[in-house]
C-alpha cells in the first residue's frame, strides 16, 4: 500500500488532465496547525499531512482516515529523513544535483503556466460549448457491416467470386476456407465501419452495395484482391456529450497548449548566438554530390 502512495512525477503535458475530482473538505486543525512529528528538528504539521492527502488520487483519498493518515505520515517522515541525510552530506551543493533541481523547477513552472492557461478551455462549460459548436448538429453517419475474401491474385479472387455467387453457397464458409485476410476465421466479417475507416478502393466498392449484395468484380488494394459482400447498413446518431467528453477534453487541451506555446515563443526576445543557429530545414539537395569541375559554367 505504501508503494501506491508514492506517486511518480509523470509528464503532465502528454494528455489532458482528467476532470478534477471533488476535493474533500479540509479537516479542522485543532489549535491551529499542530505539529505531528519532528525529523532532525524539521517539523511536520497537520497542514503538511492534509496537503499530501489532497494530492492523492480519489481512490486513495477514500481509504479510511485511520488507515491512510498513519501510513502517509510515516511516508512523509521517511522522505524528510532522507532529505535531511542528503543535506547533511552536502548533496544539495553538488553541481549535478543543483542542475537537476533547476531542471525540475523549470519543468514545474512550465507545466504550471501551461495548465493555468489551458484550464479555462477544459471546464465542463467550455467543453459543452465546443460540443454544441462542433458535434451537436452533425448528421447521423451511415455504417455498413461487410465480409470479404482476401486472396493474393485476381485469378483466385474471380474463382472465389464465382463460388459465392452459386445458389445456396455460404459466403462466410468460403471466406474461412479461401481468405488470407483479417477475420478469415470469422468468415471474413469486418464488423461495422463508416466512411474513412477503410482504404479508399475498398470503401468505394463496399458503400456502393445494398445489404445482401456482393460486389460484381474483385477489388484490388495494396493488400491483394478482395471479394466483398455487404451484410447490413445502418444510420448511427452522433455521439452524445457524455460519450464525447474525453475526446473533446484532449483536443481542447492539445490545441490550448500548442497555441499558448506559440504565443509565448513569438513574444519572447530570442537572440541566437554563434553555435545556436536554428536548424536548417532539409533540402532536396542534401546528400547530392557536386558536378565535376569541367562542367561548371
Amino acid at each position: 500500500f505504501l508503494a501506491a502512495l508514492l506517486l511518480p512525477a509523470g509528464p503532465v503535458l502528454a494528455q489532458a488532465p482528467a476532470a478534477p475530482a471533488p476535493q474533500p473538505p479540509a479537516a479542522a486543525t485543532p489549535a491551529g496547525d499542530p505539529v505531528l512529528a519532528r525529523v532532525d528538528g524539521i517539523e511536520i504539521r497537520e497542514s503538511d499531512l492534509e496537503a499530501e492527502i489532497r494530492r492523492l488520487p480519489e481512490e486513495l483519498r477514500n481509504v479510511p482516515p485511520q488507515m491512510l493518515r498513519p501510513l502517509l505520515l510515516d511516508q512523509i517522515i521517511t522522505q524528510k529523513a532522507i532529505v535531511a541525510a542528503a543535506r547533511a552530506q552536502r548533496l544539495d551543493r553538488d553541481p549535478e544535483v543543483q542542475a537537476r533541481i533547476r531542471r525540475a523547477e523549470e519543468e514545474t513552472l512550465q507545466q504550471a503556466l501551461l495548465l493555468r492557461e489551458v484550464q479555462p478551455l477544459i471546464t465542463d462549460e467550455a467543453l459543452r460549448a465546443r460540443f454544441t459548436r462542433e458535434l451537436a448538429s452533425r448528421p447521423a453517419e451511415e455504417e455498413i457491416r461487410a465480409r470479404h475474401i482476401l486472396v493474393p491474385t485476381e485469378q483466385e479472387a474471380r474463382a472465389a467470386l464465382a463460388e459465392v455467387r452459386r445458389p445456396g453457397v455460404d459466403f462466410a464458409e468460403v471466406a474461412r476456407r479461401r481468405s488470407t485476410g483479417p477475420g478469415s476465421r470469422e468468415g471474413g466479417d469486418l464488423g461495422f465501419f463508416k466512411r474513412g475507416d477503410m482504404i479508399p478502393e475498398f470503401e468505394q466498392a463496399a458503400f456502393a452495395l445494398r445489404a445482401g449484395e456482393i460486389a460484381p468484380n474483385p477489388v484490388r488494394t495494396q493488400f491483394g484482391w478482395h471479394v466483398i459482400k455487404v451484410e447490413e447498413r445502418r444510420s448511427v446518431a452522433p455521439p452524445s456529450f457524455e460519450d464525447s467528453r474525453d475526446q473533446l477534453r484532449q483536443q481542447a487541451f492539445e490545441e490550448g497548449v500548442n497555441a499558448t506555446v506559440e504565443r509565448i515563443r513569438a513574444a519572447a526576445n530570442v537572440e541566437r548566438l554563434a553555435g545556436g543557429e536554428a536548424p536548417r530545414p532539409p533540402s532536396l539537395l542534401d546528400g547530392a554530390t557536386p558536378p565535376p569541375a569541367p562542367q561548371r559554367r
